[in-house]
């Protein structure tokens, strides 16, 4: 058993390291830090992220930077209405031989990385975009009839236009749970694009370099999930998560009246697992009620939906989400 000095010192150790990678990354995707945290924390915890946001925003950029930097091997998916499963996953050929002999040979399709890259996402047919399903779950692809594991660590990073909707396909509520935050991607103000201009128009840019290796990765994962969670912050993802179920009973007289349906069980494993990734990138040793706050939003955006008269009266998601946590963590600092 691991003694708490250890993990302590452990803890201290990956955040000096997290520090220097989040530096690189920064360097190359400028002004974005929140994006940047938050991609860290995805990876961090083994989970996948979905980036939504307006073309010409650095998404591609950030995902090549992270690639390099956490020393993964990447790889990146143009969806397209005409992409086929096949196309993502690989596909079996016939070989001859110079003797005249046949045997099927498998040739692996670009899933098999350890960073995919799924650039908008939504554009592909419900058939190929249940393709990942399996593969974003389970690590596994079944082609053929025959298992083949995508190995470890696999992450996704699938982006979304949020305007251009014509010709695109909604992700379905089954998929979308399985990305563990929703990383919204927005305009640099006046004085980060000026920095943009100036870094990436002359001669010379900024490299990333490698700061991680895979097998880092891994361990700092596996140290995640052994950092310690208060009951009270147990207590309190809980609450949020159950806060925003209609059917729940003692649920607000606002979210009854607005959310068509709420997060399930794997929002309060998201939060369980990001509320610690944050703490750690702050270079703390344990997380509280404030990276519930902060998370709040990230984790269960995707994962619940207004009703129709919500729409129609122009509801904010984001605002019910971010005012509900406040509320929780007010009650819970009065307590």
């Amino acid at each position: 058993m691991t003694e708490p000095a250890d993990l302590v010192s452990e803890i201290e150790a990956l955040e000096i390291k997290l520090q220097e990678a989040k530096a690189s990354i920064t360097r190359r995707f400028i002004g974005q830090e929140r994006v940047v945290d938050l991609t860290l924390t995805a990876l961090l915890c083994g989970g996948h992220a979905l980036l939504i946001g307006l073309p010409g925003l650095g998404k591609t950029r950030l995902v090549e930077t992270l690639s390099t930097v956490m020393g993964l091997h990447g790889n990146r998916i143009q969806f397209t209405p005409d992409l086929m499963p096949a196309d993502i996953l690989g596909s079996e050929v016939l070989d001859t031989a110079e003797d005249g002999s046949r045997h099927f040979r498998f040739i692996s399709g670009p899933i098999f990385c350890q960073l995919l890259m799924a650039d908008e996402i939504n554009r592909a047919s419900p058939r190929t975009q249940s393709a990942l399903l399996q593969a974003m779950q389970e690590r596994t692809v079944t082609v053929a009839g025959e298992d083949r594991d995508l190995g470890e660590p696999f992450h996704v990073l699938a982006t979304q236009n949020p305007i251009e909707q014509e010709g695109t396909y909604p992700l379905p509520e089954a998929q979308l749970d399985r990305f563990l935050v929703r990383i919204d991607v927005d305009y640099p103000d006046r004085q980060t694009e000026r920095d943009i201009l100036l870094a990436t128009t002359g001669v010379e840019e900024d490299e990333a370099h490698e700061i991680f290796s895979k097998e880092e990765l891994l361990a700092a994962q596996t140290l995640l999930r052994r950092m310690p969670v208060g009951d009270s912050v147990v207590e309190l993802i809980l609450d949020l998560v159950r806060a925003f179920r209609p059917e729940e009973a003692g649920v607000s007289e606002r979210v009854a009246e607005t959310v068509a349906w709420g997060p399930g069980p794997r929002a309060a494993q998201a939060l369980m697992m990001t509320v610690r990734a944050r703490a750690m990138l702050q270079g703390r040793l344990a997380p509280n009620s404030e990276d519930v706050l902060d998370m709040a939003r990230p984790v269960l955006s995707h994962r619940m939906a207004l009703n129709f008269a919500a729409r129609a009266r122009g509801d904010s998601l984001a605002d019910l989400i971010d005012s509900t946590a406040a509320g929780l963590v007010r009650t819970e600092a009065a307590a």
